[in-house]
This record gives structure tokens, C-alpha cells and sequence, in this order.
């Protein structure tokens, strides 16, 4: 499938799911009519009703002795000037007696997506939504531990959180540019709590709109990939940042960190893939990581990490 597939899908106003890997490379499309005939399941709820359950997750992360070597290198190219923020996420090998299916099945999250027997996603963070005219985004980036002493406080006047923040603001604004006129932050910098696991989270995002334009629907394919990959997941600048990216992970992202949205035929809604399980040959592999600056810290980034391997 190819971004002119979806442009010809809105030109019908034919409703569909879309789902794109990281490097907007590996594109499925499906009509929502044909998708009973798929292994796939989809839920995209601002308002869900919370479930309570007790599974977790057994995590065996890669060393922080390993991990601190691709921060390093990361922290020297954005010394050199290649980049100012960049996204590090690594791979962790999990475990639990969970299948794919009863891992959508219980998690909570806003966007939830399970690609028959390969991969699920529960993610919180919105990537573009589309309606009336107006597009809008909403980049997340800064994150703490809900239970330490004025949280709230601590992340919105950490420099290093508000300089990262900023970066990410400045590069999803300029990218909405590229397909919206009107660009404009409508709420900057404001907390979201998610609930990881055992540990609630206060995660930071703002929101960012333009208008589109009446036409939209006839380039819907057209505006995803110019505003692909997604800028909170990978970093800024954008292009030399990705080949960053392909060196020091030493990793495929494959669809984790990718996008997967729903077309209606009035309106259009997608979340970024994070929060992401991937069924392999070896067994389950869980996939995250946070945005690099050059005020970051190994250690906190790597707890970070690990934070964000979870069952919500």
C-alpha cells in the first residue's frame, strides 16, 4: 500500500485504518468493511472505562553499562551539533503468561492496537487528529513518578524537561506548517496522568492546531507522510537524527514508534505506537525509551526506560 492509496480512500470518503511502521516504509491499509476478515483488533477511546487487573510483566532490560554506551554516543553527536534531541529506545525481553489477544484485552489506554499474532500497542499519546478543518497534534515528552513529592512541580520547572519539551513543540509546530496554515500552541505544557503497572506516571504534553484546509480528505495520504515519522518519537533535526537513530540503536523499530489511525469519512484520529509488545521467535520483546538532550542524565534516562515497560 502507498500514501496515494489513502489519498484515493478520502477522495471516496471510504472509512479505513491505517497503520505505518516508524520509517513510514511498511504501510497497512484496510477498508473498515473488509477488516472483519482480520486478525486485528483497534480501540480508539478518549473515555474508556478503566479495568482492573493484576498481570505484570517480568522485565530483563539490557545493562545499564550497555545502555549508558548509546547514551554516550548520542550525547557526542549532539556535541558535534548533528542533533539536539533524539529519542533513544531500546528492546527488553519480557515475560508473562499472557497471549497477545489478553493483552489488548486488559490494558487501558486511549489508543490500542493488536496486529493479529505479531504486535499490541496501549499507547497514551496522540499523534494527529482531524476534524472540522483543524488538525491537531499533541506532543508528549517528560515524564515522573507520580509519588514523589511535588511531582507536578518537579517536572514543570525542570530546566532539562521544559528544554526538551520546547524542542519538541518547535519541531511538530514547524511540521504541522508544512501541511496547515494558522499553526498555533492552543495549551502549553500541561499533565497527563497515566497508570503504569504498579506506578502511576505524570506524563507532560501540549497542544498544537492549524487549519487544513475544506480539501483535506482528497490528501489525507499526502499530509501523514509529510508529518512522518512522528517528531516526539524521533527527535530533531529530523532527518540527520534518524540516521543517528539507525546507528546507535542497533535495533529494527519495525512498527513500534510508528503511527495507526482511524478514517471515518468526517474525521481522522491516530496515536503513536508506544507502549509496544512484539510477539518473536525468542519470545515477547517490549520496546521503549526518552528523549536524549545535552542536559540528560544516563541514569535517570535509563530508569526512564524501564519505567515505561509496563501493563497499564
Amino acid at each position: 500500500m502507498t500514501f496515494d492509496d489513502l489519498n484515493s480512500l478520502g477522495l471516496q470518503r471510504k472509512p479505513f485504518l491505517f497503520i505505518s511502521d516508524f520509517k513510514a516504509k511498511n504501510i497497512k491499509l484496510i477498508p473498515l468493511d473488509e477488516l472483519s476478515s482480520e486478525d486485528i483488533e483497534f480501540c480508539i477511546d478518549e473515555n474508556y472505562l478503566k479495568q482492573k487487573h493484576d498481570f505484570y510483566l517480568e522485565k530483563n532490560p539490557l545493562a545499564f553499562s550497555e545502555y549508558k554506551k548509546k547514551f554516550d554516543a548520542v550525547i557526542q553527536k549532539i556535541k558535534s551539533g548533528e542533533t539536539y534531541l533524539l529519542n533513544l529506545t531500546q528492546p527488553t525481553k519480557v515475560q508473562t503468561t499472557l497471549s497477545l489477544k489478553e493483552i489488548y484485552s486488559c490494558a487501558n489506554a486511549h489508543y490500542k492496537l493488536r496486529y493479529k499474532d505479531e504486535f499490541v500497542c496501549f499507547s497514551p499519546e496522540k499523534f494527529i487528529q482531524i476534524e472540522d478543518d483543524i488538525i491537531h497534534t499533541y506532543p508528549m515528552k517528560g515524564t515522573i513518578d507520580a509519588s514523589f513529592v511535588d511531582a507536578k512541580e518537579k517536572i514543570l520547572n525542570n530546566e532539562k524537561e521544559m528544554a526538551e519539551h520546547i524542542m519538541v513543540v518547535d519541531l511538530l509546530r514547524n511540521d504541522l506548517s508544512i501541511v496547515a496554515t494558522e499553526v498555533k500552541v492552543e495549551d502549553f505544557r500541561y499533565i497527563q496522568t497515566i497508570q503504569a503497572g504498579e506506578k502511576e506516571l505524570l506524563q507532560v504534553s501540549s497542544h498544537i492546531v492549524g487549519n487544513i484546509g475544506a480539501h483535506w480528505h482528497g490528501r489525507i495520504g499526502d499530509i501523514l507522510q509529510s508529518l512522518l515519522p512522528a517528531g516526539s518519537i524521533s527527535g530533531t533535526p529530523k532527518k540527520s537524527t534518524l540516521n543517528i537513530i539507525d546507528s546507535v540503536e542497533e535495533y529494527e523499530r519495525g512498527f513500534f514508534s510508528g503511527v495507526f489511525g482511524i478514517y471515518d469519512g468526517k474525521k481522522f484520529d491516530s496515536g503513536v505506537m508506544i507502549r509496544f509488545i512484539e510477539k518473536t521467535k525468542n519470545g515477547y520483546i517490549y520496546k521503549s525509551g526518552g528523549g536524549i538532550t545535552l542536559d540528560s542524565d544516563d541514569k535517570s534516562e535509563y530508569d526512564e526506560l524501564l519505567d515505561k515497560i509496563y501493563l497499564p
